[in-house]
């Protein structure tokens, strides 16, 4: 006789089939031990893949890059402090807008409000912004359907109350579930028509796809394109756009004051410029996206989803804009600047380990960038990609946290089995503090990922900010720098993660290009004393 957790659990895998999930991450618990056995089960009989990790943090983490990927994936853990270590990758995925799946084992509904071992409030623990189904029998699972044909934008949390026994009698086979058939969204109404004179710029954030993009080329407008937006191609994408907003007017011929619109896609976090442009108040804004849960952190005039050129308006020639002229002229003289002051730069820089990475993303490729530092760097290097190569440039800019970005890379490349390779950009901090990401066990499945390493030992992105002035020298390595001397060799040998280190640009290089195929690190050994400095030269660039 199947036992009711069993069945619950059983109950619950099915749900997920039915609803398209076809990735597990499981932490183990006591528990979960339910949804443990029912998951292995389905794994064996090919209809679901399965993850352990030992770490639930790493476990939903890796569970974020699966979804964020691709992939239709949950994790599962067990229940106590189990499922607080969840809560930054559920907080990234609500800010950043992913389905991912929780499922948090907990105490049969007797023992909820008592003392028991591991037992708290469960239902609510992510917050309002994440609410919770209360799940004690199988008539409690709720219809996943109507997300799954959609595509849920926020992560779905089931509270699983399982009494014992917790463990089952016999072994299950799942019936293969049906094809869930993606409803495609009603393709966007046409939007407002855009009078392409006016002096307009626009800026795509983190995911906002090629909307902005095809928009920048209809109207011959500059495109200010964050390197994970999804439309940093083509030919309007400026390369050092943040410089040239950062120096303002300080040029000759300088556009910037001439600003009068910005159109904005996604969700733009990496520029101070950027974000003072969209809050002068003689600039227009204009959102390509739909008012989300989130209000913008600017005044947002209207927002114009579908927006379009007005054909009576628009020039013969886009591409010949003057506006447009302008600003590329300027781009191409300070990357001109910006690629002789680094190349002058005796010793490996930041900029030159993210230079030599963008080069390295094939077409078809993913590329998982790390924040702070690297993203930042990277958007200075990365030229603009050419349109339907097909790469992928993901970053966690829900809340740009340096927690669990091993996982989450490890995760995006498993999900995209297909891509002709994987790199990760991360700096040593954040390597460190998910460190963890790299025990997988013998059994587990194995991402072909190259997860390059900017070590300069320590927080350097704070010496680039007000906490970086010199008369908080005193204090800075200790509260802000975090210098640790961890030897990553030594480090990546106990988990038997190859290794190899770079001390020059044509070493990174070498190394990049030929990759040994599995999961490696590649540290990149750079600099930290002089990075206020050399920041400050880069800043002061202007084409004049």
């Amino acid at each position: 006789m199947t036992a009711d957790a069993t069945a619950l659990a059983r109950a619950t895998i099915e749900l997920l089939l039915r609803s398209g999930v076809r990735e597990l991450v499981l932490a183990p618990g006591s528990r979960n031990a339910p949804l443990a056995f029912a998951a292995a089960d389905a794994a064996e009989a090919g209809v679901l893949r399965l993850h352990t990790r030992i770490d639930e943090r790493s476990a939903a983490f890796l569970a974020l890059g699966l979804t964020r990927a691709g992939a239709r994936a949950a994790v599962t853990c067990t229940s106590g402090t189990a499922v607080a270590n969840l809560h930054p990758a559920v907080l990234e995925a609500v800010h950043a807008g992913v389905g991912l799946v929780v499922l948090s084992a907990d105490r049969p509904t007797r023992l909820a409000g008592t003392s028991a071992n591991q037992t708290t409030e469960q239902p609510g623990i992510f917050g309002p912004l994440v609410p919770t189904r209360d799940v004690a029998v199988i008539g409690d699972l709720p219809d996943l359907l109507p997300w799954a044909r959609v595509g849920l934008d926020a992560p779905v949390h089931l509270n699983l109350r399982f009494d014992d026994p917790l463990t089952p009698t016999d072994r299950w086979t799942p019936a293969p579930p049906a094809a869930v058939a993606d409803q495609l969204a009603p393709a966007p109404a046409e939007g407002p028509l855009l009078d392409p004179s006016v002096p307009t710029v626009v800026v795509a954030g983190d995911d906002a796809g090629p909307p902005p993009r095809r928009l920048a080329e209809a109207a011959g407008w500059p495109l200010f394109a964050e390197p994970s937006s999804g439309s940093r191609t083509g030919r309007n994408a400026l390369r050092c756009y943040r410089l040239l907003l950062g120096a303002g007017e300080e040029w000759a011929d300088s556009p910037v004051g001439e600003i009068r619109r910005v159109v904005v896609a996604g969700h733009p976090t990496l520029s101070r410029p950027v974000q003072r442009l969209l809050a002068r108040p003689d600039v227009e804004v204009l959102d390509l996206d739909d008012a989300g849960r989130f209000a913008r952190p600017f005044a947002v005039s209207a927002h114009v989803r579908g927006a379009r050129v007005d054909p009576d308006a628009a020039l013969p020639d886009p591409d010949a804009s003057p506006w447009l002229a302008r600003w590329r002229e300027a781009d191409r003289a300070v990357a001109r600047r910006l690629d002789a002051l680094l190349a002058a730069e005796p010793a490996l820089t930041p900029w030159e380990v993210a230079g030599a990475v963008a080069r390295a993303v094939e077409p078809g490729a993913l590329l998982v960038v790390g924040p702070s530092s690297p993203i930042r760097d990277l958007d200075l290097m990365l030229h603009g990609y050419e349109v339907g190569a097909r790469r992928k440039v993901m970053a966690n800019r829900g809340l740009a946290g340096i927690d669990g970005v091993l996982s989450t890379a490890i995760g995006a490349a498993l999900a995209r089995s297909h891509s002709t390779r994987a790199i990760a950009l991360v700096g040593d901090v954040t390597f460190l503090h998910d460190a963890g990401g790299l025990v997988l066990g013998p059994d587990e499945p194995r991402p072909d990922l190259t997860i390059v390493v900017a070590n300069d030992d320590g927080g350097s992105i704070f010496a680039t900010l007000e906490q970086g002035d010199p008369r908080y020298g005193d204090r800075f390595e200790r509260l802000f720098a975090t210098p640790h001397g961890v030897d990553l060799a030594s480090l990546c040998a106990a988990t038997r993660t190859p290794y190899a280190r770079a001390e020059s640009l044509p070493e990174l290089e070498q190394l990049l290009a030929s990759p040994n195929g599995g999961l490696e690190v590649v540290e990149a050994r750079i600099g930290r004393a002089d990075r206020r400095e050399l920041d400050a030269r880069i800043r002061a660039l202007t084409p004049g």
